[in-house]
């Protein structure tokens, strides 16, 4: 047996087992992380809790609702036709965070208002149909939003937050 043919096939057979450990040592290092990288992912119920979808047929138009999303409250407000017309002829010059009411509802549901009932000042719960604008007032420290949910006068840096929301069908949202 000459060395050269010897040292071919355990020269082969040693590479092989080289790759074997290697890719057996990966699979192994790769099944042994993965639960510590899944464990990361949010449980069924906590995405359970990230979308909340609302049957909007029993708002009637001028009424404001109350639900809850990933524990805050969201105002959804069916408004009224002069509401809308209301909001939509501010001047963008006179608000102190400018936004359109377009940019705020969805396009062909201009009825429909959706906003995180929480005041942009210091969190604080409005409330519905007050106010020097016929939207929302804290009454913590006096911030007044429209009905678009606009700050418009007090302490408040910012409009009334809209949440991600699509429309389902004409009658369902879904928040999240």
């Amino acid at each position: 047996m000459s060395a050269g043919s010897h040292g071919e096939g355990e020269g082969g057979r040693r590479d092989f087992l080289i790759i074997s450990a290697a890719a057996f040592g990966g699979v192994g290092a790769a099944a042994m992380v993965w639960p510590f990288v899944d464990q990361m992912n949010p449980s069924a119920d906590v995405l359970a809790l990230s979308t909340t979808e609302v049957d909007l047929s029993a708002i009637e138009p001028g009424q404001t609702v109350t639900i809850t999303w990933q524990k805050k409250p969201v105002f959804i407000r069916r408004r009224t036709e002069e509401e809308v017309a209301a909001a939509r002829a501010v001047d963008l010059g006179e608000l102190p965070d400018p936004q359109t009411d377009d940019e705020r509802v969805k396009d062909g549901h201009a009825e429909w208002l959706v906003v995180l009932a929480a005041c942009t000042h210091l969190g604080c719960i409005p409330k519905s149909d007050q106010g020097e604008y016929s939207g929302w007032f804290c009454p913590c420290h006096g911030s007044h939003y429209d009905t678009s949910g606009r700050i418009r006068k007090g302490p408040a840096p910012l409009n009334l937050l809209v949440p991600p929301y699509q429309f389902v069908s004409d009658t369902q949202i879904l928040i999240g």
